[in-house]
């Protein structure tokens, strides 16, 4: 069992997990453009337990299902490091790019695909939504 670790940009704010994910996806509406500033947003679904150190600041987000998702930043230097969701109770979600590994696995599901920005070419075997299937 791999044990991961995702910190925010100074490293005030991290989340270890003790387990491969259980998938990861990529999600291109325009709320997750907005939050992170880039055209999509990474995200990897962990089993619980998990375990976090440092102070986290909280942003909640309705979804479109009238789900809520609660996203924990860093108060010092502003990187969302993960969020949890409110009908999910057994899965921590972590944002790819804080784990800062090149080798992280690639996403196999990418949703909002109506919000995509066509230059981003998704990996080949990715299946693709053009809104959350959920």
């Amino acid at each position: 069992m791999a044990t991961r670790t995702a910190s925010c940009c100074c490293g005030q704010l991290q989340i270890e997990v003790a387990a491969e994910p259980n998938g990861v996806g990529i999600c291109h509406c325009l709320a997750c453009q907005r939050r992170t500033g880039s055209v999509f947003a990474p995200v990897a679904g962990f089993p619980l337990p998990y375990r976090v150190s440092g102070q986290s600041t909280t942003y909640v987000r309705t979804g479109d299902a009238g789900c809520g998702f609660v996203y924990h930043f860093c108060p010092v230097c502003g990187t969302t490091v993960f969020h949890t969701e409110d009908d999910v109770d057994d899965e921590i979600f972590v944002a790819v790019g804080a784990f800062a590994d090149p080798a992280f696995p690639e996403p196999s599901i990418s949703v909002y695909d109506c919000r995509r920005h066509p230059w981003v070419q998704l990996p080949p075997a990715t299946r693709a939504f053009e809104r959350d299937p959920d």
